[in-house]
């Protein structure tokens, strides 16, 4: 087994230099194969309020810097026992949401055609839909773990089909999803009515909200959502927003009332041993970040995504 290549060695380049990959990981052209990938998606065409997330890849990736390789929560070195590699950016038409559709799904079939599993960081929400698109067509129906303060399960916006609050409502029409094992978590906030319920309990989902998040605690939590899910294949979307916006202000769509970045990453850990085949981080705003608060939370996130990956992948290799 060749020994994959990790991150730059910050004992001897300091992390405010080397490579902008995600934690200064090589690039996809630099290893003969990767068990995992990081991709970008530039592409905010789908909100409906503040823009800017066709930035979050490179400002996750500026964020990521000072990830270090040993993960102790997990008991993990993701870079030692997976190769992790960064894919760059896919580049979407910023112009046609349709096109751009069909330009992720496409990428995303081509990077994991070989078993390699996906984490992208977005981009706004619209995106999911192509890569749920990619990973049923590989793996058949699949469950969905959503982090979120919204449903994002909304019918049109103006008329439009494809947009960041329409995803899984789609995903659900095109039967993408098992809908035995659906659950939004961290949702809050105001809907526009009693219906956005009901329609969301018709496609299946079951919802946390970060009110039951504060209330139970996290244990319970990850107790309930391990018992939806089962050992089913297991996809994880991220909208940042599921943050409280004290901790993640640099988003389109911000909630008051929402999780820490400390819950948030401890539900993450308690979900190890679960058949994770993809996931995605989405809707991160540089322009309206400061300190790059979000930006690191998100990277947090996304590390947090990888060692899971990684030590699925462990486990697959050894039978």
């Amino acid at each position: 087994m060749t020994t994959p290549l990790g991150p730059t060695d910050s004992s001897r380049i300091p992390r405010f230099a080397g490579p902008a990959t995600f934690a200064r990981l090589p690039r996809l052209d630099q290893v003969e194969k990767a068990d995992i990938v990081v991709a970008g998606v530039p592409f905010d065409a789908g909100v409906s309020y503040r823009p800017g997330a066709r930035f979050a890849p490179a400002h996750v990736r500026e964020s990521s810097r000072l990830l270090r390789p040993y993960h102790p929560g997990l008991d993990v070195s993701p870079f030692e026992v997976a190769q992790v590699a960064d894919a760059g950016d896919i580049a979407v038409n910023p112009f046609d949401i349709r096109d751009a559709l069909d330009t992720i799904e496409e990428a995303a079939r081509e990077l994991t055609a070989d078993g390699t599993r996906l984490l992208t960081v977005g981009g706004d929400h619209t995106i999911t839909l192509p890569l749920l698109r990619a990973a049923k067509a590989q793996h058949g129906e699949i469950a969905l773990l959503h982090f979120d303060a919204h449903l994002d399960t909304w019918d049109t916006y103006f008329g439009a089909d494809y947009t960041h609050g329409t995803p899984f409502r789609r995903a659900f029409e095109e039967g993408i999803l098992d809908t035995e094992a659906l659950c939004h978590l961290g949702t809050r906030g105001p809907l526009y009515g009693k219906k956005d319920l009901e329609d969301d309990r018709r496609f299946g989902f079951g919802i946390v909200t970060a009110a039951d998040v504060y209330h139970q605690g996290v244990v319970e939590v990850i107790d309930r959502v391990r018992q939806r899910i089962g050992d089913r294949p297991l996809y994880i979307s991220i909208d940042i927003d599921v943050l409280d916006p004290a901790h993640a202000p640099g988003t389109g769509t911000p909630e008051a009332g929402g999780m820490t970045s400390r819950e948030l990453l401890e539900i993450l850990r308690g979900l190890d041993g679960l058949n994770l085949i993809g996931a995605d981080v989405v809707e991160v705003s540089p322009p309206y970040d400061h300190a790059e608060i979000t930006g690191i939370a998100a990277s947090h996130v996304a590390y947090d995504l990888v060692s899971l990956l990684a030590k699925r992948h462990v486990a697959m290799t050894q039978g």
